[in-house]
């Protein structure tokens, strides 16, 4: 089953890509959803090509670009896609986006794939399989001193003042827009840990969630543990994702949420 699912999500990423060569990243207009999030042209193109290629029969599917339906609760296997995560450093031209595709199964999120245009780089695993980051296995990232750790960071959350409780750490801090990106880049080696200290919706950290385990590290919702996803309410306070091997790093560390805005 699982070389399907690799398969599928291989294929419909590559299309993503072709779809996402007829726009320009900081060209291109958006409008405004509910709750002020933009969404543009590709966006929808973009989940159109992947609602064709995913899903069969007897998987039910979750984007956000496509309304809800409460009926996949019942359904024990998932698609959990996000046409585009870093809509707004899409639109400005920011290369932190990507395409987004988490696999879960009875809740738990096993496949997913990541596709950044912009950096070139695709990250696809499962918990069956390990991770390939451009078609080549990849390997933790390690540290010999305490300078190297690298931690990504929300680019909003530093604007807004929030990781200030962690101004003084010796740790090499990135801010990037994507969070599936980030935890994708955690996934593959290419950094230690990120956290988020406000909600996301299943949607931005379910193909992150996927990678992140497969490739050895842990992921966790602050004070609850790990993640469950297809459930009724979408939203998860926070979220942390440690690189295989790098819990020492950060024993003793809080991931305190913001307060809610």
């Amino acid at each position: 089953m699982i070389a399907d699912i690799l398969n599928r999500i291989d294929c419909a990423l590559d299309a993503a890509a072709g779809v996402l060569e007829n726009f320009t990243a900081g060209e291109i207009e958006a409008t405004l959803k509910a709750g002020d999030d933009p969404v543009t042209e590709a966006d929808l193109a973009v989940n159109e090509v992947l609602l064709d290629i995913l899903p069969r029969d007897g998987e039910a599917w979750l984007s956000e670009e496509t309304k809800d339906d409460a009926a996949r609760i019942a359904s024990r296997r998932l698609w959990i896609v996000d046409p585009i995560d870093g809509t707004r450093e899409f639109v400005q031209g920011i290369p932190e986006w990507c395409v987004s595709i988490g696999f879960a199964v009875d809740g738990q999120a096993v496949a997913g794939g990541i596709l950044s245009p912009s950096r070139d780089e695709k990250i696809v695993g499962s918990l069956e399989t390990g991770v390939t980051l451009n078609g080549a296995p990849v390997s933790p990232r390690g540290t010999n001193a305490a300078e190297d750790i690298v931690v990504l960071a929300s680019r909003s959350e530093i604007g807004r003042g929030e990781w200030a409780q962690y101004e003084g750490r010796s740790w090499e801090l990135r801010p990037m827009g994507s969070v599936a990106l980030k935890m994708g880049l955690v996934a593959a080696g290419l950094a230690h840990a990120t956290w988020t200290l406000v909600p996301k919706h299943e949607w931005d950290v379910a193909a992150g969630t996927a990678l992140v385990h497969a490739a050895g590290g842990r992921v966790f919702v602050p004070g609850q543990g790990e993640p469950t996803f297809n459930q009724a309410d979408l939203l998860f306070p926070g979220l942390a994702a440690l690189g295989a091997g790098t819990e020492d790093l950060f024993a003793g560390e809080t991931f305190t949420l913001a307060p809610s805005r």
